[in-house]
């Protein structure tokens, strides 16, 4: 793993320290299992909200359940490495469940942020986001970029 990559307890810590600090807290999740740009402009436009950025990933077992058995393509060593890299992303944390809820709820950022293929009144995790007082950001470009795309394609 990175020196990005904090396990959650550790991270909890971090983050109210940074809090204290003043700091705007914004947190993304996702599965990040091809990087493609519809990725990269999501977690660009995320840090632009706020002075920290938590990408939470999901677990390679997570990641199976949401999207078959062929899922991950990288496990989650790789993918930690690969969105550890990326200059925008400061922190790095995993979550085994299927939905974002406990690790917003232990982390309470200031902004959730979700891609173009939601909207504020479609997000998962609104209702928890909202009972910290949190707020939900919609961000990045159009979503017409996908991995199952990606992966059909490679299979042509």
């Amino acid at each position: 793993m990175t020196t990005k990559f904090k396990p959650l307890k550790t991270l909890q810590l971090i983050i109210q320290n940074l809090k204290k600090e003043g700091k705007r807290i914004v947190f993304a999740n996702g599965i990040f299992d091809v990087l493609h740009v519809g990725h990269i402009r999501y977690l660009e436009s995320a840090k632009k909200l706020g002075d920290i950025l938590v990408v939470a990933l999901n677990s390679d077992s997570s990641t199976k359940k949401l999207k078959g058995s062929s899922r991950p393509i990288m496990l989650l060593e790789e993918r930690t490495l690969v969105i550890s890299s990326l200059q925008a992303v400061d922190y790095v944390t995993s979550f085994d469940e299927n939905s974002a809820d406990n690790i917003l709820l232990i982390l309470k950022p200031h902004i959730h942020a979700k891609g173009t293929d939601y909207t504020s009144q479609t997000v998962p995790e609104k209702d928890i986001v909202a009972s910290f007082g949190g707020k939900i950001a919609i961000v990045g470009d159009p979503k017409n970029h996908s991995t199952k795309n990606i992966i059909r394609k490679i299979k042509i």
